[in-house]
């Protein structure tokens, strides 16, 4: 029978997890702390271990290194409420099969241990550690123990070992190309080697070959000296073109050539020079369709379409969204000299209906510009300042008209304008503008007034009838005191 060890040092944790697993034939044990998982390893021998990356006694991560360095033979998941891409790497380069985020889902989880055991028993052998890192990025980390970030922890890992390929990093703006291009760079082989990176849309294209291959003296009117461009200065380790989508096609057949041949020579120069670097490329645009349209060389698209990592939008990693912002407030209580310590309920349910069209650098920004306003010890949700859920605001295809009253109609009114139900057979909103203004406010109130009473102060309907979220129709509500 295949045996399971949990470690873990939440007693629900150990139950929940235990409970399904024996359900489904395996025989599982589970451990409270580092200590006793140590001698339960040898007590029990278990064939796989799901291992807090935090215990009470112990570091998750040190635990298994010894556990792998001990019985080489053993699986273990590393289990943590709180990931980021270097805790993920270095657990998969110190062997870990795998990684999951608390809280996590059930079924998840057994599928994870189902092909663990699967490939187990199709492949005989253990991942070898790499040497641990003793690098750290001193700036933003990728964060996140949602699924859809862990899946880009490992993907990075991947990259991160095969030294040579190129890579092609893909994601909207603001949701982290250029950490991951780091990251990749950091956990290879070549991370004692220099990173440069060069983005190509902010380089004119006459300026942008001379940037990257440098050129000889004399090469052009007022090229005194000679001039390493950004490939020999990166020999033997990375650069990282972003914004690849934004280059000149001219410039696209250089650096595939450079990509090909390993060589490329400076402007001026007369003779190829041998170049060892790795290139990691990134954009928010399509490079298919731009392939299609003639606007991206499609031979360019498949060289460095060899490893792809799709980082997803934060609106779709939500759950995100909390770690995020508490890791954003411990930046900034350091760097602007505040003792905020945390967030307002309030202000993390507004932080969660919002959809960060500007990704993970808007929510940065955010937390930033709210900190700087904040005169509690609190986050409120009042410093945020944002737009909830635009996407779902969009107005409908058939525009919007706003006639005047007919007589007779009927609907609560405001003393700084009048406002009518909604009518039933145009779906029109019929609304009176007066000549001396109104309040914006004061009429988002109104319609929200409206639509409650319209659906019987039922909340769900009303705000789908509102076109708006739960969560953000609540939120409105206690924000006009319509509680």
């Amino acid at each position: 029978m295949k045996k399971i060890l949990i470690v873990d040092d939440e007693p629900l944790i150990r139950w929940s997890l235990s409970q399904p697993l024996i359900k489904s034939g395996y025989m599982v044990d589970t451990a409270e702390s580092g200590a006793e998982a140590r001698s339960k390893i040898i007590s029990f021998q278990p064939q796989m271990v799901l291992l807090d990356i935090r215990l009470p006694d112990a570091n998750g991560l040190e635990l298994l290194e010894h556990f792998k360095a001990e019985y080489p033979d053993i699986m273990i998941i590393m289990i943590t409420a709180y990931a980021d891409v270097g805790s993920a790497v270095e657990a998969f380069k110190l062997g870990a099969e795998d990684y999951i985020g608390k809280p996590f889902n059930l079924e998840s989880v057994k599928q994870v241990i189902k092909l663990a055991f699967d490939k187990r028993k199709l492949k005989k052998q253990a991942e070898t550690p790499d040497s641990p890192i003793d690098q750290q990025i001193d700036e933003d980390r990728l964060i996140g123990n949602s699924p859809e970030m862990i899946d880009v922890f490992k993907i990075i890992k991947r990259c991160a070992e095969t030294n040579d390929k190129t890579v092609l990093i893909l994601g909207e703006s603001g949701t982290g190309k250029e950490l991951v291009a780091k990251a990749v760079h950091l956990y290879s082989r070549r991370s004692q080697a220099p990173f440069f990176e060069i983005n190509c849309a902010a380089i004119p294209e006459n300026l942008l070959e001379n940037e990257l291959f440098g050129h000889e003296k004399g090469a052009y009117t007022d090229a005194g000296r000679r001039h390493k461009g950004i490939f020999e200065l990166a020999d033997s380790g990375t650069v990282f073109l972003d914004e690849i989508g934004d280059m000149p096609l001219a410039m696209q057949g250089k650096i595939l050539k450079a990509i090909e041949n390993k060589r490329y020579r400076r402007l001026g120069g007369d003779r190829d020079i041998d170049v060892n670097v790795r290139v990691i490329a990134a954009t928010n645009r399509n490079l298919e369709q731009m392939v299609r349209e003639g606007k991206f060389r499609a031979d360019l698209y498949y060289r460095l379409n060899v490893m792809t990592i799709n980082i997803p939008p934060l609106r779709e990693r939500k759950a995100d969204i909390p770690h995020l912002a508490r890791y954003f407030l411990d930046i900034f209580n350091q760097e602007h000299n505040r003792n905020i310590e945390d967030i307002s309920p309030e202000a993390l349910e507004r932080l969660m209906a919002y959809d960060w069209p500007g990704n993970v650098r808007e929510l940065r920004n955010s937390i930033e510009r709210a900190m700087i306003l904040e005169d509690s010890n609190r986050l409120s949700a009042d410093n945020l300042n944002l737009e909830a859920h635009q996407h779902q605001e969009q107005p409908s295809t058939a525009p919007a008209t706003w006639p005047q009253p007919e007589t007779g109609a009927t609907g609560p009114t405001s003393d700084k304008f009048p406002i009518t139900s909604t009518s039933t057979s145009t779906g029109d909103i019929q609304i009176t503008l007066p000549a001396k203004g109104i309040s914006l406010e004061e009429l988002e109130k109104n319609i929200i007034q409206l639509a409650l009473e319209k659906h019987g102060g039922n909340q769900t309907k009303a705000a789908r009838f509102l076109q708006l979220s739960r969560d953000t129709l609540r939120y409105r509500m206690k924000k006009f005191g319509l509680q």
